[in-house]
């Protein structure tokens, strides 16, 4: 089943209100990020903080689900730290660490492609910080 993402800058206790929205991205700051699910972003994390995959995993399980099946994830503290303050050098090191992945060699992501997402989720976490406010990721389903 093919999955809409969009991650957006919210205030903490907004999760509800993000995963009843239809389309977040009309009532808060954020991004599309197609393709990126829970396991593409437990890797990131787990790339960026230098938890094992296994504990980053743990870290994403759903704070909301809706009865239409859009699920919810809020991005850990340490995660919005790190993209907040990464430079651009180090971007595409990650990008290439990322591309080399299992999770995202398999859906065939170009180092390319991973860098322009990253560059957003990172103009977006640094938003978010300047608001203080923290970053969910926001999954729908799509009908085949």
């Amino acid at each position: 089943m093919e999955m809409m993402t969009n991650i957006v800058a919210a205030e903490e206790d907004e999760y509800s209100a993000v995963g009843e929205s239809s389309n977040p991205l009309d009532e808060w700051s954020g991004i599309e990020a197609p393709g990126l699910d829970s396991i593409k972003i437990a890797t990131l994390h787990s790339l960026l903080t230098s938890d094992p995959l296994q504990v980053a995993l743990d870290r994403y399980e759903p704070v909301y689900v809706a009865e239409n099946e859009i699920i919810v994830l809020r991005l850990a503290d340490e995660m919005l730290e790190k993209l907040a303050t990464i430079d651009e050098d180090a971007l595409e090191s990650i990008a290439i660490e990322l591309a080399a992945t299992e999770e995202f060699e398999n859906e065939h992501w170009e180092t390319e492609d991973i860098v322009e997402q990253l560059i957003s989720l990172v103009d977006l976490a640094q938003l978010a910080e300047s608001q203080g406010q923290v970053l969910f990721v926001w999954i729908c389903p799509v009908p085949a």
